[in-house]
Formats: C-alpha cells, structure tokens, sequence
C-alpha cells in the first residue's frame, strides 16, 4: 500500500484521524501521521526528514512556501482553530468570560496544563497570556507544559480535581476525559488558520494531493466542524 508521510500540528490530528478510513478507501493509500507542536514539526522537515504533507500555521506554510520546502499551488487551508480553557469532565466549568474571571479561574487552579511555549501555537499564545495577567511568575510552580496540546490534555484527563487547561479548541474536543469550557475570552483571543500543502520533495505528491482534497472539499465540512476546525 503507498503511504504518504504527513507532518502536522496537533490542531488538525482529530480530523485526519475521522477520515482517514475515506481516505483509504477512496485512494487505496495509507497516511503515516507525525503530529505535534508546529514549531517541531517545521524543524523535522527542515532536518530532510520523510515527508510528502505539512499541515501547519498559515504563517509557517506561507515561509515554507517562500524558501521552497512546499509547492506553493498545492496549498489549501483547513480551516480556522480557536485557543480554549478546559475543564476535565469530572470537573465543573469555570468562568473565562473576561480577563479578570480568567485571572481568578487560574489561580484558582491546582495545576494548569498546556503546549510547548516556545514551539507549539497555543502555547507560545497562553504563555503571553499569562505574562498579560501578570500570572506567570506568581503561578510557575503549578505550570504543566508538554510537547503539544494533545498530550497536555490527555495528561490532565488523568490529573485530579480542581486542574485546566489550555490550547487549540480542535485537541481539546478529540481528547476524551476533558472538556470545552470556552475560547479564550475577546481580548486574548487567538484564531489560527491551519494550511495543507504538499512539500517539494514529496515522494507521493498525486496522494498528498488527494489527501488535501479530502480534507478540505465541502462534503466534510460536517467533520472538520466535529473536530473544531471552522
């Protein structure tokens, strides 16, 4: 069976995942998945390693495309991703109307689980958030970083009470044992497109295409909506 290599941002794992089984069936092709935080997977590809799909930032494939890493027709976006506070789903929700019921919300909080802050989208968001707040310093010892916002909440679904989290809206819904509480309220609010696109040295670039076709046709509108990508 060809197999296509695929680099992408956790964001977009929960629908690559949902369709994948049309995939197979439609183009008689496997996906061989590497998600995590965008930052990371930029340097993976950048290293020379096997990859014939990136599905990262809009701003990442914009400087892929620009230094020739992919092919600059092949790129669709996905859709767009809000950054959201978690609960897990023992827990209760907690207000994250605005700055300050956010303030209160954290300190609140036993542990706070959340991406790379220097690699993964959310994560570099969140950590700017808490430096706005003034939290950063005042609640570095409850702080609880992975390497992406898949693991962070896979991690808290397993924590005790009284935790939250925060990254992409997209991982927090495919990640059973947590909860949506809400985005991050208007003033850090962050939305990130996420694009596809084939790489210039594809080994299976007609498949990649397929791949991206799938993923962004208006037949699976239904599916990215499912997996938090608007």
């Amino acid at each position: 069976m060809p197999t296509i290599h695929l680099f992408s941002g956790g964001a977009a794992q929960g629908l690559v995942k949902a369709l994948e089984p049309d995939f197979m069936r439609e183009s008689g092709g496997g996906i061989q998945g590497t998600f995590g935080a965008v930052g990371m997977m930029k340097e993976k590809l950048l290293r020379g390693e096997q990859c014939d799909l990136v599905i990262l930032s809009q701003k990442l494939v914009d400087e892929l495309a620009a230094d020739g890493h992919v092919v600059p027709a092949s790129m669709r976006a996905i859709g767009v991703v809000h950054t959201g506070i978690a609960v897990r789903d023992a827990d209760a929700a907690v207000d994250v109307g605005d700055a300050d019921a956010l303030g209160r919300a954290l300190r609140n909080a036993k542990a706070i689980y959340f991406p790379d802050p220097e690699k993964a989208t959310a994560g570099i968001h969140f950590m700017g958030v808490l430096k706005k707040l003034g939290l950063d310093l005042e609640l570095a010892d409850r702080l609880r970083p992975y390497p992406n916002g898949a693991t962070a909440m896979r991690e808290m679904a397993s924590a005790g009470t009284g935790v939250i989290g925060c990254t992409q809206v997209s991982e927090i819904v495919s990640t059973p044992g947590v909860r949506l509480v809400a985005s991050l309220p208007p003033e850090f609010a962050l939305a990130t497109t996420y694009t596809a696109a084939v790489t210039s040295r594809a080994a299976e670039p007609a498949l990649a295409a397929r791949l991206i076709d799938l993923l962004t046709r208006p037949e699976t509108l239904a599916d990215r909506r499912n997996a938090g990508i608007e």
